[in-house]
């Protein structure tokens, strides 16, 4: 009876533990201008891994995405990974370009309800661009992102870019890209909270 108890129990800690989690998202999390091992995606997985709450973590982020190309990527990275949790960090380059709110509400919806068909969880990780793209439009774009995890009913990452711009040393010259140094506070940020999430699956 012991022996049968024990295993249950490792069984139901592999499956609550013992999870993949797939990033997809663009320069903010593909290591921009550093070695991908460097980035925070992979720091993560070591802090996921030390508190046993993940077993892989795939950066499948490509710097210069847009919602537009995550979704024309998706279902090959879902196919591949199996991922139990996909979060979605995506959107700045829209963003930057202008594009339209509706067309990347619409594409972020649809990388939610496809990561969720596989039978994945999803995160999703607000964005924010900067002022410089008037009052209107940047509101228009900061909202899509409360709207869209409401709708979906999804957790919202805050932005992790906030505290970077702030410290000096953390932010590349071009004002956009964390550096290097800031990759482990992300790591540890996004860690923090996301752990509250990862102790359930889908299925």
């Amino acid at each position: 009876m012991f022996k049968v108890l024990s295993l249950c129990f490792i069984f139901l800690s592999f499956n609550a533990f013992g999870q993949t989690v797939m990033v997809l998202g663009d320069s903010l999390s593909a290591g921009y201008q550093m070695p991908i091992e460097r980035s925070w995606p992979t720091i993560m997985e070591q802090r996921l891994k030390a508190s046993g709450q993940a077993e892989k973590v795939v950066n499948a982020s490509i710097s210069g995405d847009t919602t537009g190309n995550g979704l024309a990527r998706l279902p090959a990275l879902l196919d591949t990974h199996q991922p139990d949790w996909v979060v979605i960090e995506l959107g700045a380059n829209d963003g930057l370009r202008g594009w339209s709110p509706d067309l990347i509400r619409k594409n972020l919806t649809q990388l939610i309800k496809l990561s969720q068909q596989s039978g994945a969880q999803v995160a999703l990780i607000q964005i924010q661009i900067p002022p410089n793209y008037g009052k209107r439009y940047t509101k228009a774009f900061s909202d899509i992102y409360p709207t869209v995890s409401a709708e979906q009913d999804i957790p919202l990452i805050p932005f992790f870019m906030e505290k970077v711009v702030l410290t000096p040393g953390w932010l590349m010259s071009d004002g956009l890209h964390p550096t290097e140094a800031a990759q482990p506070y992300i790591a540890d940020f996004m860690s923090q909270q996301l752990k509250p999430y990862f102790g359930t699956r889908s299925n």
